[in-house]
Formats: C-alpha cells, sequence, structure tokens
C-alpha cells in the first residue's frame, strides 16, 4: 500500500510543471480527500489511504494538472477568515479584496448602516461586512447561480438575516434605494486580456472577469447609475486592476464631481481600488 508520504510525493510530482505551489496543493487535495487537516498528514506520512481515497486524490490531481483551481475543487475558498463556498460559477476572492472590507469596517463601525455590494459573487464581501459590522448588505448579480451560492454563504456563516441578496443587472434589482455605503469588484479585465487555459483563471467565469476593451465598460455602467442611490456622506469603494485605475478615477470624476476620490494600494503596493466620499473624514 502506497502511504500518505509517498502519495503526496507522487501528487507533488504530477503537479510540478502546472503549478506555483505543487506540494501545497497536493496536500489541500488529500487534505481533503482524507477530510483531515494538512498538520495530520504530516503527522501521519506512514499511514496509508484507502484504494479509493488514492483514486479520488488522482481524479483531483488530473484536473489541478489542467490547470483547475484548488478553490473549485475543495468547493471552498478563504476569506477573510472564513470560508466561502465556491464552485465555477463564482469568481475565487481575492486576498486583495480584503482591503474594501478593511475600509467598510472603519467607516461603518458601530453604526448599523445600508450597504450596497454590486457584483457581489460567492457573497464574500457581503457576508464578511455582515459578520464584521452591525450593517445590513444587498448583494446583486446577474447570475441567478452565482445568488444562489451568495444565499448559502450568507446561511452558513449566520448573516442571512442582514443579506439580501437579488438577481439583476448591477443596481437594477435595488430599484430606488439608497445607502450609505457601496462595495463593487466589477469585472476588469480587459477582453483581450482574459487568461486561456491551463491558466486556473481561464477556468472562472467569464461574465465575472470581462470588463470589455478597457476593462472599464461594466464600472462606466454602475457609475452612470449611482448618483441618485447614494446618501448623503456616503461612501464608495471600487476595486479594480492596477493599470485602469487612472481611467476608472476619470471616470468617477465625471459622474461625481463633488465626490473626494483617494486611490488605495494593495498589499503588493500596487494600485487596486478607490475610495470616494463626499470629504468626511472616515473611521
Amino acid at each position: 500500500m502506497t502511504s500518505i508520504a509517498e502519495t503526496l510525493a507522487q501528487g507533488t510530482a504530477l503537479l510540478r510543471d502546472s503549478s506555483g505551489s505543487p506540494y501545497a496543493d497536493a496536500q489541500l487535495l488529500l487534505a481533503h480527500v482524507l477530510n483531515r487537516g494538512r498538520e495530520w498528514l504530516v503527522a501521519h506520512g506512514d499511514a496509508t489511504p484507502s484504494v479509493p481515497e488514492i483514486q479520488a486524490f488522482q481524479r483531483l490531481g488530473a484536473k489541478r494538472s489542467r490547470g483547475v483551481p484548488v478553490a473549485y475543487l475543495l468547493g471552498s475558498a478563504g476569506f477573510y477568515g472564513r470560508e466561502f463556498l465556491v464552485n465555477e460559477n463564482v469568481l475565487i476572492p481575492r486576498p486583495e479584496t480584503e482591503h474594501l472590507v478593511d475600509e467598510a469596517r472603519r467607516f461603518i463601525g458601530d453604526r448599523p448602516l445600508r450597504v450596497l455590494d454590486v457584483g457581489t459573487g460567492s457573497g464574500a464581501i457581503a457576508c464578511t461586512i455582515a459578520a464584521e459590522t452591525p450593517a445590513s448588505v444587498h448583494g446583486t448579480d446577474i447570475s441567478p447561480a452565482a445568488v444562489g451560492i451568495a444565499n448559502e454563504n450568507a446561511r452558513r456563516l449566520g448573516v442571512a438575516d442582514r443579506c439580501h441578496f437579488c438577481v439583476g443587472d448591477l443596481t437594477e434589482p435595488v430599484g430606488a434605494q439608497r445607502f450609505d455605503l457601496v462595495v463593487a469588484n466589477l469585472p476588469y479585465v480587459p477582453s483581450a486580456e482574459i487568461a486561456r487555459e491551463p491558466d486556473p483563471i481561464a477556468y472562472e467565469p467569464r461574465e465575472a472577469l470581462d470588463g470589455g476593451p478597457d476593462g472599464l465598460a461594466l464600472y462606466r455602467l454602475l457609475l452612470d447609475a449611482l448618483p441618485p442611490l447614494v446618501n448623503p456622506n456616503a461612501l464608495i469603494l471600487l476595486e479594480a486592476a492596477p493599470p485602469t485605475i487612472p481611467g476608472l478615477s476619470a471616470i468617477v470624476r465625471s459622474a461625481l464631481p463633488h465626490f473626494a476620490i483617494t486611490v488605495c494600494r494593495d498589499y503588493a503596493g500596487l494600485d487596486r481600488y478607490l475610495r470616494i466620499s463626499t470629504g468626511v473624514a472616515l473611521g
């Protein structure tokens, strides 16, 4: 029988040419199959998985070697210290998007504000804001499948009473409601730059990636619709690709001429999102 250590070595070898972290990926996949933690694998390298377990691990490894993201194979992804259900119908939450939650927390404080999360996807931003603050959050997404996942994540995380998800295009589902905070991580990759297989990003839904010719098509539509939806002293947080930030700033200046714009950086020091306010001191 093949031991855990040997199984991991074989999986690592399989993934060496297709992953930047082959051993870590193999560990995650085997831990998932065995329903154990990664630490347990390290401490029990001599243990022997069953034949069905090894076969299940090999099937997952083969998919990962073709580029399928680990999060889709596991069915979940971490974000802001919580696990969110994900599948091929939603974008995998990115670490840099946690900055939006940080900003939201500082702005909301202990106030029961109204938040709008446009293009909610898995609901990672919306559910996290609801879990971290007393705010009520409305999330919209054009994908019924994504809204279904967002609702399930809200239920699992115990915030379904303050998260309201609707299917529809951008702000259309919320009608004439008004909000104190608007957050959006819309598709922002220029169409010509969408990754192709075996790049893992190619397996994510194109509608969650494709921002049109310059990556800003959906943000133009959103900003046209926003002015009547934001309360006085509101805050708007918009994430985009670093090269598109100057263009997004120009669109914001045109749509919201009386708002102050701050360009904010991510963990890598890259321009990643805009903080847009009426100039009132935040936090």
